[in-house]
C-alpha cells in the first residue's frame, strides 16, 4: 500500500521576512513559503502596526515542506545559517521585537528538535555570543499583505533586495548547494 507523505509546517522569525522567504523558496522539499506575523496580541495586524513594535508580533515565514525530502532539523539548520541568532530584537540595521529570532513550534517534537539543535550550536561556538532565538509555541498566524509575498523575486532591482537579501540568498546557494531545487 502506498503511503501519502504529509506536509509539515515550520514557522520561523529571523529578521525581515523577505530574506527568509527568498531563501526557503529555493530549498528542495519546500512546497510553499508564506510571509506573515505571529507571536503578538493584535488581531489581524497590518505591516504598519507590526513595524510600530507595539503589537508583539514578529515578521515570520511559514514554510510548508515534505518531511520525506527534507527534515525539520535541516530546515532549522538552514534557518540558523542565514541569520544572526545572537542579536536580540535585531537583524542588521533592522531593530525592534518584530525582527527577533524565534522558532514558533507546532508540536512538542519540533520544540525538542529546536532545543537540542540550539544546545549543539551553542556548544560548537559558531558565534561569539550565545544564541538568543526564542522557542515558543505557535499561536495565530496572520499572512502578510499581498505586496510582501515573493518580494525578492518580484523586486530584485530594489536597493534592499540588492544590499541585504541577495547576499543572504547567494550565501545560502553556496553553503547549501545540495539542497537547491533543481
Amino acid at each position: 500500500m502506498n503511503q501519502i507523505a504529509l506536509s509539515e509546517v515550520a514557522t520561523l522569525a529571523g529578521g525581515c521576512f523577505w530574506c527568509i522567504e527568498a531563501v526557503f523558496q529555493e530549498v528542495d522539499g519546500v512546497e510553499g513559503v508564506v510571509s506573515g506575523y505571529t507571536g503578538g496580541t493584535t488581531v489581524d495586524p497590518t505591516y504598519q502596526q507590526v513595524c510600530s513594535d507595539k503589537t508583539g508580533h514578529a515578521e515570520v515565514v511559514q514554510v510548508t515542506f515534505d518531511p520525506a525530502k527534507i527534515s525539520y532539523r535541516e530546515i532549522l539548520e538552514i534557518f540558523f545559517s542565514i541569520h544572526d541568532p545572537t542579536t536580540l530584537n535585531q537583524q542588521g540595521a533592522d531593530t525592534g521585537t518584530q525582527y527577533r529570532s524565534a522558532i514558533f513550534y507546532h508540536n512538542e517534537r519540533q520544540r525538542d528538535i529546536a532545543e537540542e539543535l540550539i544546545g549543539k550550536l551553542n556548544k560548537a561556538s559558531l558565534w561569539k555570543k550565545p544564541i538568543v532565538t526564542q522557542i515558543v509555541p505557535i499561536n495565530k498566524f496572520y499572512p502578510a499583505e499581498d505586496y510582501h509575498r515573493e518580494y525578492f523575486s518580484r523586486h530584485p532591482e530594489q536597493g534592499y533586495c540588492q544590499m541585504v537579501i541577495s547576499p543572504k540568498v547567494n550565501k545560502f546557494r553556496k553553503q547549501w548547494a545540495k539542497r537547491l531545487k533543481r
